[in-house]
């Protein structure tokens, strides 16, 4: 029978990560969703696209923070930043079949019904925060316990005036999109960062959650009637139920935090047929 699948946070940066993507069997029937965090570079998100499309019949794929930081490439290339980068991510899926937050949506007919597979890029603006803290003060907050995202340095918003504004661009877009489905429609929600603040379990660093979302989509799983909602960004793979939506934090992370004899097979989720 063939199934969608889910993966997220490959960070192909590690030499054991693209060697578990190279040794990935083919699932050549089945769908699958990388839900960002691919790779810093170039080269290793162009190997992840190739290697991934064809294994799998079908992929979708969101962006993550690390996809797009503005770095240097290795062969001397320009360090894309904001938009541009975001744009040349969406082109280079879209040379490899790959299906992203720019192209219509796609809809999955399986035995539980057909449900329309919605790939978002709604980043964040640091209201997952306390609400005693001010905007212009929780990064400051953050470094109180040790939080510092490296999103302040390499994640660079242009042409947006700051990345709260480029994640309101992006959820003004998605909302019109969503909004648009017909009444009743059963979705797949698909986003690098969780959707509502609740699920965000970082005991390593509890005071990281104003990298982690926005809370704008906190109940975006009623409104466009979500059956699930998929995210990675926190490395802490898990499923949660919330009014009757099963959340799915689909993290592979980096070598440390996943057991490579199983390989990365074993790390895939399955969302449907469930």
């Amino acid at each position: 029978m063939t199934s969608l699948k889910a993966i997220s946070d490959l960070h192909l940066a590690s030499s054991a990560n693209r060697e578990a993507l190279h040794e990935l069997p083919a699932f050549e029937d089945d769908w699958l969703i990388v839900a960002g965090d691919v790779a810093e570079r170039f080269d290793h998100v162009r190997l992840a696209f190739e290697t991934l499309a064809g294994k799998f019949a079908k992929v979708f794929w969101v962006p993550g923070n690390h996809d797009l930081w503005a770095l240097p490439e290795p062969d001397g290339g320009p360090a894309l930043a904001g938009e541009a980068r975001y744009r040349a991510l969406v082109d280079c899926a879209r040379d490899h079949g790959i299906v992203t937050p720019e192209d219509p949506f796609v809809t999955w007919e399986g035995p539980d019904g057909p449900h329309v597979i919605a790939p978002l890029f709604l980043l964040y603006d640091y209201s997952f925060r306390p609400g005693h803290i001010a905007r212009e003060e929780v990064v400051g907050w953050a470094r109180q316990q040790g939080a510092v995202c490296a999103d302040e340095l390499y994640l660079n918003p242009a042409p947006w005036g700051s990345r709260d504004d480029w994640c309101s661009n992006r959820c003004d877009d998605a909302e019109r999109r969503l909004a648009e489905l017909p009444e009743g429609t059963r979705t797949i929600l698909i986003n690098h960062y969780p959707l509502r603040s609740d699920l965000i379990h970082i005991p390593r660093a509890p005071r990281f959650t104003p990298w982690c979302g926005t809370r704008r989509t906190e109940n975006w799983h009623q409104r466009f009637n979500a059956s699930v909602v998929i995210s990675g960004h926190l490395h802490t793979r898990r499923t949660d139920w919330r009014n009757g939506s099963r959340f799915e934090e689909v993290s592979l992370g980096y070598p440390r935090q996943w057991d490579q004899s199983r390989g990365m097979a074993f790390y895939l989720r399955d969302i449907l047929p469930q």
